[in-house]
């Protein structure tokens, strides 16, 4: 599911390149590999038996990025479709209980900062041997997936196989060739499975957040002065949104297999409390997005378009109710509780990204065990009993690098304008210091701590607010009651 992305552009002495760089320092995040963990990543992977090489995959990913988890190929069936969905074999590369498997699961996920990113896995692994890019044949956990002419799956098959992926394409590629009626069958299918995928997904109460990626772009400063900065949002393409669909498919496969042998690690999201849908409705009333109380927040989030920036912010802001998500594991056949993902709206797991998060690799051992009638091996059972909490504080640490880096980049944003006033919402109250909350503005759209005089503040009510501090090397961006 997405998360708050935002890029900054600008030269690496800028003071806001200055200030991610002083984060990771403070946060002490792990940075250079030690020397056994790169000897380890340099190692030959175990090869599959299968090949399936023959098949034309092609990956969809930011023209930039070399991580490269997956690769498809679609095709028509007589009364359907195919999908084949590579994952990266990460465990073809990863010796049980050695110096790489130790790594990843001290560093759990790879942690995305506006300008650079801490891995998981050494990059000679992460952005070559193991990762899907073209003309590259390298170990994969294939999937076959047949949907009928509906999208609904009806089938699943996933072995090891060799794989050689023959395209990297972009998201703007792809939607310009979809759109001009030039991509080849395989290419455009996606849309028309994405489309069907989506239908049902709204069939079933599901729900995909569209959530731009904000920019911040840095303006050089004239008179030798430090820079401004602009924020900007890249609202999400068509073609982003069909390919999420066939992640989430294979999420939902994988998913199904693991809870019919009994054994499995899912991503369970709960309904969201009241408490936060409430939070979000004052968000909305802030942005100036109506939102009657017969609307549905699923129906609501349909309804906005991510090109235009009051959208774009509130559903930047909607990422918050996916925080309750967590990894949940079950073994022998005694199945947990809670088995669905709220926002998917029905059982789902992780398992396409293994390059970039560690449960995703102990998924992929569970489902092709599942499929072969066989258990999973030692080392993924011994495993399980820590995997959710590993994740939890693997998610909890990308929480607080998100957090903080959104406060830095909104200081940033703000930093020449100390003093100004501004027209806000008061989005929430803290229940034990009233005076004490937070504020959306409505221009720029942010948010940002409120600290009030001795009244209690606003709850829900819009409100002129002062800016009295924003500087990305120091202090948060604060606000009072104008």
């Amino acid at each position: 599911m997405p998360r708050r992305r935002i890029r900054v552009t600008g030269a690496a002495e800028a003071p806001l390149r200055a200030a991610l760089r002083a984060l990771r320092t403070e946060l002490d995040l792990p940075e250079n590999f030690p020397p056994e963990v790169l000897e380890e990543a340099a190692r030959p992977p175990r090869l599959p038996a299968r090949d399936a090489t023959d098949i034309p995959l092609f990956t969809i990913d930011p023209p930039t990025s070399n991580d490269l988890d997956q690769a498809m190929h679609l095709s028509r069936r007589e009364r359907g479709f195919r999908v084949r969905y590579a994952i990266a074999d990460v465990a073809a590369f990863v010796a049980p209980g050695g110096a790489l498997d130790a790594e990843a699961h001290r560093r759990v996920t790879t942690l995305y900062f506006p300008d650079e990113k801490v891995p998981l896995h050494p990059a000679r692994l992460s952005e070559g041997a193991a990762s899907l890019l073209p003309d590259q044949t390298c170990p994969a956990v294939l999937w076959t997936i047949d949907l009928d002419a509906d999208g609904r799956t009806e089938t699943v098959d996933v072995h090891r196989a060799l794989v050689r992926s023959r395209a990297k394409l972009d998201y703007a590629h792809v939607q310009r060739r979809i759109d001009d009626g030039t991509a080849e069958e395989p290419l455009a299918l996606l849309r028309v499975v994405g489309l069907l995928r989506e239908g049902l997904e709204v069939e079933r109460g599901g729900i995909s957040l569209n959530v731009p990626e904000q920019e911040i772009v840095e303006k050089e400063g004239t008179d030798g002065t430090d820079g401004t900065y602009e924020l900007a949002y890249r609202a999400p393409l068509p073609a982003d949104g069909w390919n999420a669909q066939i992640s989430l498919l294979t999420g939902m496969a994988a998913a199904d297999l693991m809870l019919a042998h009994g054994t499995g690690v899912l991503r369970t999201l709960p309904a969201a409390p009241d408490g936060a849908v409430g939070r979000l409705r004052r968000t909305a009333k802030a942005l100036h997005i109506e939102w009657p109380h017969h609307v549905s927040y699923a129906r609501l989030i349909r309804s906005l378009d991510p090109h235009r920036p009051h959208h774009a912010a509130f559903l930047q802001e909607c990422t918050t109710l996916l925080r309750g998500a967590g990894y949940t594991v079950f073994q022998d056949g005694v199945l947990p509780e809670v088995t669905s993902h709220a926002a998917v709206a029905a059982p789902y797991a992780h398992c396409t990204a293994p390059l970039r998060r560690l449960a995703d690799r102990y998924a992929s051992e569970i489902c092709l065990a599942a499929v072969a009638e066989q258990a999973p091996p030692g080392w993924v059972l011994a495993a399980l009993g820590e995997l959710p909490k590993e994740m939890a504080d693997g998610t909890r640490r990308q929480g607080t690098v998100e957090r903080e880096c959104v406060d830095i980049v909104e200081a940033a944003l703000l930093k020449d304008r100390v003093g100004e006033v501004f027209d806000g919402c008061v989005v929430d109250v803290q229940e034990r210091e009233p005076t004490v909350g937070t504020v959306q503005l409505e221009s720029p759209a942010v948010f940002a701590r409120l600290v009030g005089g001795p009244a209690p503040l606003p709850l829900g009510e819009r409100l002129r607010v002062r800016l009295t501090q924003a500087d990305p090397g120091a202090a948060k961006v604060r606000f009072a009651p104008a």
